[in-house]
């Protein structure tokens, strides 16, 4: 059955990785000149395939940008339910969240640089897809996080979404200087020692007697 509609959508060009061609170039395209000046005869050329195959797997562009975007954040969800689910003080998932999210960014650096581009810049007519609620679920884990370690006793109190907040911006300050200004990106390792600055200043006071 499927050979039939392969050969039916493009002389036998729908082979198995032809959707993720199809994805790569896209992106690549996307990200090099935007969403709106991206054409779907551009997209199937760089991906070496006939328009029905598109049309076939994706629908039309819009299409193949929602499952850019959504592959993307299935993934990124799936990162924050897994870390904030372990076992361990409150600090080390928190870290471990931020360097297993930042280090999906590094993967997905020219997604970001497409869905930064739309988000932010003028209007390019891409389909909505809903961001809001990707950078909800990462600030309610950080705060959430942040909550139960002051619970715990292992930060001091304050205020959590002051401390939520400064957290969420060192990680998005890493993410915007690899976007920028790689030249002088963090990285990983300079993510890290970021954070650990942040919390020399919520982690609890270990002597006795010292008021903060």
């Amino acid at each position: 059955m499927r050979r039939e509609q392969n050969e039916r959508l493009g002389a036998g060009q729908a082979t198995p990785a032809a959707p993720e061609r199809l994805l790569f170039c896209a992106l690549e395209l996307f990200a090099r000149k935007g969403y709106a000046a991206t054409t779907v005869r551009e997209i199937v050329q760089a991906a070496k395939v006939a328009k029905p195959v598109l049309y076939y797997y994706f629908r039309n562009k819009e299409g193949i940008y929602i499952e850019l975007m959504r592959s993307a954040f299935v993934k990124f969800e799936a990162v924050v339910d897994e870390t904030t689910k372990e076992e361990r003080p409150s600090r080390d998932r928190i870290l471990r969240l931020c360097d297993r999210v930042f280090a999906l960014f590094l993967e997905n650096v020219e997604l970001a640089r497409v869905m930064n581009s739309v988000y932010y810049g003028p209007p390019q007519g891409a389909p909505f897809f809903d961001f809001e609620v990707y950078h909800r679920k990462f600030q309610d884990a950080i705060t959430a996080l942040v909550a139960q370690g002051m619970r715990s006793g292992e930060f001091r109190k304050g205020n959590v979404a002051d401390d939520a907040l400064a957290i969420i911006g060192a990680i998005n300050m890493a993410m915007e200087m690899r976007l920028c200004h790689p030249e002088v990106e963090l990285g990983r390792e300079g993510l890290a020692r970021i954070l650990n600055v942040i919390f020399n200043g919520v982690r609890k006071q270990a002597r006795k007697g010292v008021r903060r």
